[in-house]
């Protein structure tokens, strides 16, 4: 099968790989795993930039592709056109006509729920003339669904883990000892508990530093890696906090110091909240501390309902219900941690590695080329 993939998603080529967010690494990751197949053909367009001014970047980006799509299918003959999100499957309403290659799109949650008046009026049109879309869970899925798509355009696939990205994971000691380095923090006798993402108010940092750390009753370190709008109100949130002394705000950290801090972790906290306009598509995160050894507290929430399987790899918690989420990360640490650390790593091996996802994605995308031949004959 012949795959033309379309992204605005990429770092550039010479960055460094510090902290990528979560849908552009899922995107390289695939690129890479379609790449080593023997039975699929992969030509990719994709934009490489930096966060930083990525919108007008993808602006100029499309407009170029507007153009210039409907002549890379004549000339490289592809079976299938897959873009990496909403963002670039809008291609799809401005060259339908001219092309009549069959065109799906992975979406993500962020990018299906964006709060923008204008976006979400587009959003429906762009649904119409793609032939397929894979939603990487069931809570996107029904996002899509509710803005137009038909269900049976749709599909819930999850994303996949490289395992080549966690080869060097260190061990838990030798982690431990790292991270108490690098932050001058002494570990002795404490859990750590960590969470790792951007710091919006969906990923519910304020609502579990409030809420739910108070009300832990084992001896803990929370630490937080990422940045982002909430960063600064999180620290002025410390200031007056009774939990302030437990509660590391490190910022960005480099991939060698995520991968320690992921090793060195006892649970993994994912306490997201619902917020109008955006939603946690899947939560890659959590995989990789789970690949790492580290079990996972997470809110039942949207797209990790998908990710987080009760009593294999970590615990779903009702949102909002900060008693409950206090008593598991109890429960957990005081119990079960030595066990659950290992069949939460199992538990990624089992069902997320690339190679399995990939081949779920191919035979999607094979039935999609399969319909549209039909259709057109």
């Amino acid at each position: 099968m012949r795959i033309l993939y379309i992204s605005h998603l990429h770092p550039p080529k010479d960055a460094t790989l510090k902290n990528i967010g979560g849908m552009q690494r899922v995107s390289m990751q695939l690129v890479s795993e379609l790449e080593k197949r023997d039975d699929i053909t992969i030509k990719t367009v994709i934009q490489h930039a930096p966060w930083k001014g990525i919108e007008l970047r993808t602006v100029f980006f499309l407009i170029r592709l507007i153009r210039e799509l409907p002549k890379m299918v004549d000339e490289f003959k592809p079976d299938v056109i897959l873009f990496s999100s909403m963002v670039t499957a809008s291609l799809a309403k401005f060259t339908r006509r001219k092309i009549e290659v069959p065109m799906v799109t992975i979406n993500h949650g962020q990018d299906v729920k964006m709060p923008i008046g204008i976006y979400q009026n587009f959003v429906p049109k762009v649904f119409n003339a793609l032939d397929g879309v894979i939603s990487v869970s069931k809570a996107t899925r029904e996002e899509c669904i509710k803005r137009g798509m038909q269900p049976d355009k749709g599909v819930a696939l999850p994303n996949g883990f490289d395992m080549e990205d966690f080869s060097d994971v260190p061990d838990k000691e030798s982690a431990i000892q790292e991270i108490e380095k690098e932050f001058k923090v002494s570990l002795e006798g404490k859990s750590l508990l960590l969470t790792v993402g951007r710091q919006v108010k969906r990923k519910g940092h304020e609502w579990f530093i409030s809420e739910v750390l108070p009300k832990i009753k084992s001896n803990v370190i929370y630490m937080a890696i990422g940045d982002g709008p909430e960063h600064e109100n999180l620290n002025q949130l410390l200031e007056n906090s009774s939990v302030r002394d437990q509660v590391l705000l490190v910022g960005k950290q480099p991939d060698k110091v995520l991968k320690q801090a992921y090793a060195a972790a006892d649970v993994f906290i994912m306490p997201n909240i619902p917020i109008p306009g955006d939603m946690e598509g899947f939560g890659i995160v959590l995989l990789e501390a789970n690949l790492a050894g580290t079990p996972a507290v997470a809110a039942d929430l949207e797209g990790i309902k998908d990710v987080v399987k009760n009593g294999h790899n970590g615990y779903k918690i009702g949102v909002r219900q900060s008693q409950d989420f206090a008593n598991t990360v109890d429960e957990l640490i005081q119990s079960n941690l030595e066990e659950m650390s290992e069949t939460a790593r199992e538990f990624v091996l089992e069902n997320f590695t690339w190679n399995k996802v990939a081949q779920q994605y191919i035979s999607y995308l094979k039935d999609v080329v399969e319909k549209k031949v039909h259709q057109l004959s």
